[in-house]
């Protein structure tokens, strides 16, 4: 069966060594690769190429004004032609700059086929531009359609915290910071590193299976897992780290936040971190599980559904089990899984001050003590930020 390994983002130079690699290191494979620059003129770019070199390249026409929807639609059939075909070991499928894994594999998955790997490929020295870069995609002529409104620093993150592998080039201009930096940010990825070798001096399958990339492409890979690690309900979320200069602050707490007063303070939890998520817990929506994800200078809040402990218990038969135990890790025995549980990560982190500023925006002792009715009588500051 044919097996399917994805390589994606923004670090073009990197993503590009990364598929040389696999393309030298494993024998009968073929990249796939949808340019999306294009897309502007209502066409996306494809072509295939092996060891030799260009195979075949084609246009196929946008669907519903998006570049993204067509890759979708041209992938599959291009992958099942190659399965059919028998000849092809490894189906490399290169993602152009912005394109995110996790849709991408869920697409391959869906269409009956086998995602082995995901990898992203990462230069470490530039983690922290990227990770800092609030331009908006289409600013830097990356959006993949005409409606995408993702920046630079959040698209960034999601391809590098969904991989399970990265592939990470022995970079000159990175330091202890820059490498430390990536392992805090995921701590659970394998980094497989790729160097300026030689690229063709894996000519055969013994080869290959030596090879540490081959091997990460071909591993075996599950979506469903992969989701659950990001859902924010269930995310499997870095732990307390602080090392060459970098800190990681896991901020833990059973009480709510009183909404007037996180909402004034945003900005500045916000900037304080080269990178923050989690879940959130506001005094106003006890109900509601609150997700937190902000990269860039810039944070997205938006609701994913009700906390467990507010769910009848008929309905915890058709929760996943996997949230459920990230439930019980949480459990409070008034509260049930209602909690704040961010985590922040970033170079000069003034843990301290942080700490104090979060532990600001809880209800006090008093506004605690008044109790849910009263709690859904403070002012809904995020109204206009859940779209209430």
């Amino acid at each position: 069966m044919l097996s399917v390994v994805i390589v994606g983002g923004l670090h073009a130079d990197a993503r590009k060594a990364a598929v040389d690699r696999l393309l030298a290191d494993v024998p009968g494979s073929v990249v796939l690769h949808h340019d999306l620059a294009t897309a502007a003129a209502g066409t996306v770019v494809r072509t295939v190429r092996d060891g030799s070199g260009l195979l075949s390249a084609g246009e196929t026409p946008l669907v519903n004004d998006c570049a993204c929807c067509a890759l979708r639609e041209d992938l599959v059939p291009e992958l099942r032609r190659l399965a059919d075909d028998g000849t092809t070991r490894l189906a490399i499928v290169e993602l152009w700059d912005s394109v995110e894994p996790k849709a991408m594999a869920e697409v391959v998955t869906a269409g009956g086929l086998m995602v082995t790997g995901v990898i992203t490929a990462v230069d470490p020295a530039l983690v922290l531009p990227y990770l800092g870069n609030g331009d908006d995609l289409a600013e830097r002529g990356l959006a993949a359609a005409a409606t995408d409104q993702r920046t630079v620093a959040d698209t960034f993150a999601r391809q590098l915290e969904y991989a399970p592998v990265l592939a990470v080039t022995d970079s000159e201009e990175a330091d202890d910071e820059d490498r430390e930096l990536l392992t805090q940010l995921h701590p659970t990825a394998r980094q497989v590193p790729i160097g300026p070798g030689d690229p063709a001096g894996a000519a055969d399958a013994t080869a290959s299976a030596r090879s540490p990339l081959a091997r990460a492409a071909l591993a075996g890979f599950d979506v469903e897992a992969a989701a659950a690690a990001q859902h924010p309900a269930c995310a499997l979320l870095p732990a307390e780290a602080d090392a060459h200069g970098v800190s990681t602050l896991v901020w833990h707490r059973d009480r709510p936040f009183h909404p007037e007063r996180l909402y004034e303070a945003l900005e500045d939890i916000t900037c304080a971190a080269a990178r923050s998520r989690g879940r959130f817990w506001l005094a106003d929506r006890p109900d509601t599980l609150l997700h937190w994800d902000a990269a860039g200078g810039a944070l997205c809040v938006e609701s994913v559904g009700p906390w467990l402990a507010s769910l009848p218990d008929a309905a915890w038969d058709m929760v996943p089990p996997v949230r459920r135990a990230a439930a019980a890790l949480d459990w409070h025995p008034e509260h049930g899984d209602c909690c704040q549980h961010l985590v922040f990560t970033s170079p000069a982190l003034d843990r301290d001050g942080l700490e104090r500023l979060l532990e600001s925006c809880l209800l006090t002792d008093a506004e605690y003590a008044a109790g849910r009715s009263a709690w859904k009588q403070l002012p809904p500051a995020f109204d206009t930020l859940l779209e209430v």
